[in-house]
């Protein structure tokens, strides 16, 4: 009986050490794969969340009234869209007003931002504006450095200095609102209009 009793338990040991070398097995694989994936999730290691999911080269992008007619263009030469906040950075943007029944309006900068929850674009470096004249209001022109363009309210602001041209008349402040739904204009701060002297 006894070698009967031996192997049994020799049979058992060896059984046990298999199940215990499985489980330290399973347990570490699954260790493994945690860190692996903390790791690819990190930030700070470059990982998937703030990397570019796409790059779009000479782009252009169309927002339609509810009627079916272009509303705005947004332009530029180089689009990389980073899925953290949703925003893209733009190289050289243009963004151009074309509502129905409003003057076409002509934004160009260096560089910008788009925040596409937000329906916000930010403008930034030797921002230009222009608006040609119609039968109802002179031509209009804007620079400054900073802008921000919020293109379904049509509305264009800023902090900053601005030189403004209006007609002959010109212009310089800090600080503007520019909505073109109601072509109003109201400039913020301490400023200087100069206008030309009237034709005799």
């Amino acid at each position: 009986m006894a070698p009967s009793n031996y192997k049994r338990t020799a049979h058992r040991w060896k059984l046990l050490a298999v199940m215990v070398i499985g489980t330290f097995c399973a347990f570490g694989s699954f260790w493994l794969l945690q860190v692996m994936q903390d790791d690819d999730a990190d930030p700070r290691l470059g990982g998937p969340s703030s990397e570019p999911d796409y790059i779009v080269e000479n782009f252009s992008f169309v927002r339609m009234t509810p009627e079916g007619k272009p509303s705005y263009v947004v332009s530029g030469k180089r689009l990389t869209h980073r899925p953290v906040g949703d925003v893209s950075e733009v190289e050289q943007p243009v963004v151009q007003g074309m509502t129905p029944g409003r003057p076409r309006t002509n934004v160009v900068a260096e560089r910008g931002r788009i925040f596409h929850e937000e329906h916000r674009v930010d403008l930034l470096g030797n921002v230009d504006i222009q608006r040609p004249a119609t039968p109802a209001s002179e031509a209009l022109r804007v620079q400054t450095q900073a802008l921000t363009v919020l293109p379904d309210e049509e509305i264009m602001k800023t902090e900053l200095p601005i030189q403004m041209q209006l007609g002959a008349a010109t212009m310089t402040g800090t600080g503007m609102v520019a909505n073109n739904a109601t072509q109003k204009l109201h400039l913020g701060g301490r400023g200087q209009i100069v206008y030309p002297p009237r034709a005799r």
